[in-house]
């Protein structure tokens, strides 16, 4: 963030030297304890740090990292009318510091026209009646999260802001897979049906992840009849991204339908990758299409077809040692 002509930070209950530490580096801290917790409510109390005279807002958290240059890229887009810039959000990064899930973030904006609302998965709602928004590949930020950290808070802020906006389809799909995640199958398909018949429920990649998820709490249930209902569902819903082929068959394959499987598969793969949105599936992209179609085509007995594509998984997950494992019984196959 050195770039900034200022630096804001609201602290709202570390227990370690992140206030010390960054008052070395010239940052202005304010320490708060927002109860009960809110991530709206947080982000404006923050805000309130910037003085009324900035121009533009550039609102990050402690564990993102924008790349160097971002000042000089954020000057040449912005203009005299804009409110709220999108950009480059690489949500998940690998080891090699290689993006494995990408889309657009619009955490930048103009100092006075913006409030923002929800408990949890916040955003920037226009007060003015004037939004005017652009777009840019040039600025880039990373996200380095602290996986021992609990999002715990975040299902009954979800709850919450269902709550509070009962016709928010964006928080009701996000409460529905939140349920999901907890293995509470029953709400999340229940909450996950509601976000399909909300009228303002139009994206269909988002309509069709609610489809998959509904699918895999089906499964989880043991209702093969409603897991693959809705799985085809998903197929019709979004039929040129790769995320529900891919899903379809991850299940078939639980199912030992290698041919289905194969089918899928191979579907999925003439599909370029999808656009930048937060939705798209990480096994959609990476090793697991071609080691489903090694698997499958090695239980068909298709040894150059499995060596094919153990091959091109391995060429994607080199260290992989059930995939090593995987080759070496396709070679041993008679």
């Amino acid at each position: 963030m050195k770039e900034a002509d200022g630096i804001y930070v609201l602290d709202t209950g570390s227990t370690d030297k992140t206030v010390e530490l960054l008052q070395k580096n010239g940052v202005n801290v304010i320490q708060k304890i927002i109860t009960p917790w809110r991530f709206d409510v947080a982000r404006n109390e923050s805000l309130k740090l910037v003085p009324q005279d900035a121009d533009i807002c550039v609102c990050t958290d402690l564990d993102e990292v924008l790349l160097p240059g971002w000042r000089k890229h954020l000057e040449q887009v912005w203009t005299k009318d804009t409110t709220k810039l999108s950009y480059i959000y690489n949500w998940s990064l690998d080891e090699q510091n290689k993006p494995l899930v990408t889309f657009y973030y619009e955490k930048i904006h103009s100092r006075n026209d913006y409030t923002w609302t929800h408990p949890v998965h916040e955003v920037l709602q226009n007060i003015n009646n004037n939004e005017v928004r652009k777009l840019t590949d040039s600025i880039i930020l990373n996200h380095y999260p602290d996986k021992t950290k609990s999002r715990s808070s975040y299902l009954p802020l979800l709850e919450l802001s269902v709550k509070e906006q009962p016709q928010d389809d964006r928080n009701t799909h996000y409460l529905g897979r939140e349920y999901m995640y907890y293995g509470m199958w029953e709400k999340a398909i229940k909450t996950l049906k509601k976000h399909l018949r909300l009228k303002t429920a139009t994206w269909d990649l988002e309509r069709c992840a609610s489809m998959r998820f509904i699918a895999r709490c089906y499964a989880k249930l043991q209702n093969k009849k409603q897991a693959l209902y809705w799985l085809n569902k998903a197929v019709l819903e979004s039929p040129y991204s790769r995320d529900p082929y891919i899903e379809r068959a991850l299940y078939n394959f639980q199912l030992k339908k290698y041919q289905k499987v194969i089918e899928d598969v191979e579907k999925a793969l003439t599909i370029p990758k999808n656009g930048k949105f937060y939705i798209n599936e990480v096994f959609s992209f990476n090793e697991v299409p071609y080691d489903l179609l090694s698997v499958s085509y090695y239980y068909l007995n298709n040894k150059q077809k499995a060596l094919e594509n153990i091959n091109k998984a391995l060429d994607i997950s080199k260290d992989n040692q059930r995939l090593l494992n995987n080759k070496a019984f396709i070679l041993n196959m008679k």
